[in-house]
């Protein structure tokens, strides 16, 4: 029976040298090692738990430890089965096994641990969401991801990636989120010197242009004066929030405190960037929050939620539900059946609404009153990245006037 074991020999080490982890095969008694590429020093290594401790990348270094003699264990099974180690010593296995694996691999130069580590350090939870996402996708893609290095990663290998997310149904700029991603691990990893090879010059990460995701004056004049039923009235009057705030971010208004407002001002740090935001609170806004005013947080709408995805699903299905309702009789319908007479059928007036509509919405309502690109960016907090921007702030004054106007024209027809 062949057997397999991760080793470090510690026996002539000294405390302060690295030694090199293997992957020993044994067989009858005989025993046959596999360099896997990872040193650490005798004091880092559990022999019992065959874990990495005391080490700041541990948890890298563990979870490619375990991939690694994974894929040694099933290859030695396969090759089991196909008889192809029948009758061979432990050294002979061990020959036969590195025939099909690389052993000499760099661990630090390993693509998948290092896009795991980079992920890690975002400050964002979105953003750290969407690094794992790229990761699975990429998983998904090629089982062997755990074994490439940042070398082995070129053109066509991105070109075969991009294939599949298409197959998947991925739309250009879906693709190009995972691209980005993947261009920014690459340019950590060439600021630490991990490597040099750069397959994304002049890969294609072009926009698509996107359906248009505002709406017009008139028609949020109509969404905003819409009748709707009591459950719709509650999503309804958040997009309105969202408007009056300037497209504030869903992520960011459900995680405000009530000590985020103070002298009529709501300041808080957006969960994307990290970045300070004091919107000026309009009297249209406040009364909204005042109607909805949380117990904990600033409004009720994030209270009881596991994550601000399952409101903004809910939020999106009502604002798509506004418009006309009609009864559809219940072919299922029997006299003296428990089953409803008639089904209540929904015709939206604003079938592709969601609530980042709110945003779109505002932007470009500002820009068709003239109002200058800049004062738009700054409303937006977009920019802000240059050295200019960190030694000047916008005045605050235009963003709060160009606000107004926007609420002032939407809602009483006043430029």
């Amino acid at each position: 029976m062949i057997t397999t074991r991760l080793y470090l020999d510690v026996r002539h080490a000294k405390p302060d040298n690295p030694q090199s982890l293997k992957l020993c095969i044994m067989k009858r008694g005989q025993s046959a090692y596999i360099r896997l590429g990872v040193s650490v020093l005798p004091r880092q290594w559990d022999r019992n738990k065959q874990k990495v401790i005391d080490h700041p990348q541990k948890r890298y270094l563990n979870t490619y430890l375990e991939s690694r003699k994974s894929d040694i264990d099933q290859l030695i099974l396969s090759l089991t089965a196909e008889g192809k180690l029948a009758g061979l010593s432990a050294i002979q296995i061990k020959n036969v096994v590195a025939g099909y694996i690389d052993p000499e691999v760099d661990v630090t130069k390993l693509f998948a641990m290092s896009f795991r580590e980079y992920a890690d350090s975002r400050v964002a939870g979105r953003t750290k969401e969407l690094y794992a996402e790229t990761l699975k996708k990429m998983y998904s893609f090629d089982s062997s991801l755990n074994t490439l290095t940042f070398d082995m990663i070129n053109k066509d290998w991105l070109h075969r990636f991009s294939d599949f997310l298409v197959k998947q149904g991925l739309s250009k700029n879906s693709r190009n989120i995972h691209f980005r991603n993947i261009r920014a691990v690459f340019n950590d990893a060439i600021d630490r010197e991990i490597t040099r090879n750069y397959p994304l010059r002049k890969f294609d990460m072009r926009p698509e242009q996107t359906v248009k995701r505002s709406l017009s004056v008139e028609n949020l004049r109509k969404l905003f004066s819409h009748p709707v039923e009591e459950w719709q009235r509650r999503y309804l009057d958040y997009f309105k929030l969202t408007f009056f705030l300037i497209g504030i971010n869903t992520v960011d208004l459900l995680a405000c405190k009530p000590s985020d407002l103070t002298d009529g001002r709501l300041r808080y740090k957006r969960a994307k960037t990290g970045r300070l935001y004091n919107i000026k609170v309009e009297k249209e806004a406040e009364e909204l929050i005042r109607q909805y005013q949380g117990n904990e947080l600033l409004v009720s709408f994030g209270e009881g939620i596991t994550h601000y995805h399952n409101f903004t699903g809910k939020c999106d299905k009502g604002l798509k539900s506004i418009g006309s309702v009609e009864q559809e009789p219940n072919p299922e319908w029997r006299e003296g059946s428990r089953k409803h007479r008639y089904h209540v059928k929904y015709i939206p007036s604003f079938p592709d609404i969601s609530i980042y509509w709110a945003r779109h919405s505002w932007a470009t309502i500002a820009a068709s009153l003239d109002i200058p690109k800049e004062t738009i960016a700054a409303a937006l907090g977009h920019g802000g990245n240059t050295v200019t921007d960190i030694y000047i702030d916008f005045d605050q004054k235009k963003v709060d006037e160009a606000n107004r106007r926007v609420i002032d024209w939407v809602l009483y027809k006043k430029k």
